[in-house]
């Protein structure tokens, strides 16, 4: 993959005309929104929310390049270097989408933070598999509540028993995210701390789809 479709994959938050958080996309289709003028730039500095055109965007590119290089990753081309923007707002959208955070593999390793939940110990995603803590074969319920992430090694163990009869225990036992666990980890990074200011408790119920 080259350093450019790299960059084009970095994650925006997406809001809708009313500043509402409703999903997360990647850069390329980001800039598509912004070039069609679907959409405009939000970047807040100093507490501020400024909004910016995408000509506008790409014409203090020189002054975000001299005084904040390593706050936004960068697309280069021949003629210019454009900054990623960290948040783009809808126009003409002004929905919120109500859905439940998805339960699927990647959302359980990252609210589990890849953390096997028996030994306590963190892997890679090619290390981990999921575990039902009480076996289906037990009456166990493919849910949430009833899934953890789980080294080979631990979940070659436990076999298709209860921690208690395999004489484990959780590290911590598993709940439903109110948010969506993936975000969670992004909002880590500091390059993404901007998106905190429009995802309050009020909007952690909607799923962040990347």
């Amino acid at each position: 993959m080259t350093a450019i479709a790299v960059v084009l994959q970095e994650k925006v938050l997406v809001l809708n005309r009313l500043y509402t958080a409703v999903r997360v996309i990647n850069a390329r289709r980001a800039f598509v929104m912004l070039f069609k003028q679907a959409a405009e730039v939000i970047s807040v500095e100093d507490g501020q929310y400024i909004n910016y055109d995408f000509e506008t965007w790409t014409e203090i590119a020189e002054l975000q390049r001299q005084f904040e290089p390593d706050a936004h990753a960068w697309i280069r081309t021949p003629r210019l270097h454009i900054a990623v923007p960290k948040i783009i707002r809808l126009f003409g959208y002004d929905r919120l989408p109500r859905q439940e955070v998805k339960l699927n593999r990647r959302n359980l390793y990252a609210r589990d933070a890849n953390c096997c939940q028996y030994c306590g110990h963190q892997f890679s995603t090619k290390e981990l598999t999921v575990d039902h803590v009480t076996p289906r074969v037990l009456g166990g319920q493919h849910s949430w509540l009833n899934l953890v992430c789980a080294c080979v090694q631990c979940n070659a163990r436990k076999g298709g028993r209860t921690p208690r009869q395999a004489r484990m225990s959780l590290i911590r036992k598993p709940l439903k995210p109110r948010r969506n666990p993936v975000i969670t980890l992004r909002l880590g990074d500091a390059r993404y701390r901007s998106w905190k200011a429009f995802l309050n408790d009020a909007y952690w119920t909607v799923e962040l789809r990347d």
